[in-house]
């Protein structure tokens, strides 16, 4: 989507706020022994408060309000009551909605308690790159330059990315051109940021594997290797002095 006018500038913060507010809440509602299926609920009340629908579910018939992923798992986990968030887990709330039209998409990954399974490094290395990327992306840069910021940045801590989960445009619908904002470079990608898109950025910073692998539920990617992975996703409005960070009230960066 491209921001033509006030009103669509309007419509994506009304939802971005939304998503955003939501993850922020979850972030804050998980505590050890509540199940992914409870904090999943918990995420449809607030997304109902602002009228906001479920964008994975309405979309594509996700079993679930939002995305939950643990541990392991890298994106796409499917909330359930026989999940039971434990300290130090490394837990993933990713967020998307519609909302009068407008569809925003957020996420993060946090350790949930104390560290004691030493996963904040990870965490805090996925935030910085982000913070990286966004102040880096530009009308006119092609996006294969961004991968290559976020992949070499993933490289100075000592981490890979997942190469085959990627950001995207958004706005008028989930997932809009550009289709691929991968993590890492593709020298092949031509393609360029253009003024006033609006585009989800996410990290997927990796302790070891580089692609995420089917679960075999048909939804949550995972690694094959026992290595985890971190992301963090906000959307933005692309500008030329500096990005207009629509879902800030997540507080992922924070």
């Amino acid at each position: 989507m491209s921001i033509s006018s006030q009103n669509e500038l309007n419509g994506m913060k009304a939802i971005s706020e939304a998503v955003g507010v939501t993850l922020h809440e979850m972030r804050e509602y998980a505590k050890p022994g509540v199940s992914t299926k409870q904090l999943d609920e918990f995420g449809k009340t607030i997304l109902e408060k602002f009228g906001a629908k479920s964008a994975p579910r309405l979309t594509y018939g996700f079993p679930g309000w939002t995305c939950i992923s643990v541990n392991n798992e890298i994106a796409h986990g499917i909330p359930t009551a026989a999940t039971i968030l434990l300290d130090g887990d490394l837990v993933n709330i990713d967020v998307s909605a519609e909302l009068n039209g407008y569809w925003s998409d957020n996420g993060g990954s946090f350790v949930l308690g104390n560290d004691i399974n030493n996963h904040l490094p990870l965490v805090e290395a996925s935030k910085n790159i982000l913070r990286k990327a966004i102040a880096s992306v530009k009308p006119g840069m092609r996006i294969s330059e961004l991968g290559k910021i976020i992949q070499n940045e993933a490289g100075k801590y000592g981490y890979k990315v997942i190469k085959n989960l990627v950001g995207h445009g958004i706005g008028r619908s989930l997932h809009e051109a550009p289709k691929e904002i991968p993590c890492y470079y593709d020298r092949y990608n031509m393609n360029r940021f253009k003024k006033n898109s609006v585009v989800a950025i996410e990290t997927f910073i990796s302790t070891g594997s580089s692609y995420a692998y089917d679960k075999g539920d048909g939804w949550t990617f995972i690694t094959n290797d026992g290595s985890f992975v971190a992301q963090h996703e906000h959307t933005l409005v692309i500008m030329d002095d500096q990005a207009m960070v629509l879902t800030e009230s997540n507080g992922i960066l924070d």
